[in-house]
């Protein structure tokens, strides 16, 4: 028999023993827990450990103080962006309505000039037109306020004016006025046959209507030989 199949014999033979060295294993046990103990306890009760946790609270409030501030500047810069934002775009149809006001003042005190000038000019056509010089005299005064008036029709072609063409053109209002009809069958009905007063237009917008004559359909011609006929026919 071996010494391990032995042992079991001898401790069965002397329970003494046995029962000290379970004692002695307990007694180890409990010296062990109070050991523990008091480790947690010293180390609990000790000052350096104490500051150190302080130390460690402060430091996580500190983060979350400094989380929280950075989150408010966050939402400040988000702020302030969709501010400029607003304020570019508002700049921006700003100096885009400046500008398009402008150039309407521009248009505008342009058209209040020129209107002045058109009977000026009209006179001055009037003039050519019927105005037969025959002496020398007469000559040299009338090639000089064509020449007047040539100087003038280009400054007004420098500033953007157009004078109107609308014959054989058919009647537009938007252009023309028309002052008289005429029947005629030489002309499609609505057809302008004549300009009585010359229209000018700046840019798209427009000075004065052209004044025109417009044709319109010529009623048909009854002959004695119709209308007698005609009258038979009634007194049937």
């Amino acid at each position: 028999m071996t010494e391990e199949q032995k042992q079991p014999e001898n401790l069965a033979e002397n329970p003494e023993v046995a029962v000290d060295i379970s004692l002695e294993d307990h007694d180890s046990a409990s010296e062990s827990a109070e050991e523990l103990d008091q480790a947690t306890e010293i180390s609990e009760n000790d000052p350096q450990t104490a500051e150190n946790e302080e130390i460690f609270a402060a430091f996580q409030q500190e983060n979350a103080n400094l989380k929280q501030l950075l989150d408010d500047k966050s939402q400040q810069a988000d702020l302030a962006k969709a501010q400029y934002a607003r304020l570019a775009a508002d700049f921006e149809n700003f100096r885009r309505r400046t500008i398009k006001e402008k150039e309407n003042l521009e248009v505008q005190a342009k058209k209040n000039v020129i209107t002045e000038l058109l009977p000026v000019i009209d006179n001055f056509e009037r003039a050519r037109t019927q105005l037969k010089p025959e002496s020398d005299g007469e000559k040299a005064i009338h090639s000089s306020y064509q020449g007047v008036y040539k100087t003038l029709v280009e400054c007004l072609k420098k500033m953007g004016v157009s004078a109107m063409r609308p014959e054989g053109q058919e009647f537009d209002p938007n252009y023309h006025e028309a002052m008289l009809r005429e029947p005629t069958n030489e002309y499609p009905e609505g057809t302008v046959i004549e300009q009585l007063m010359r229209g000018y237009t700046i840019g798209d917008t427009i000075l004065r209507h052209a004044m025109v004559k417009v044709a319109v359909p010529q009623e048909p011609v009854i002959t004695s030989e119709q209308k007698t006929t005609e009258n038979e026919e009634n007194d049937h």
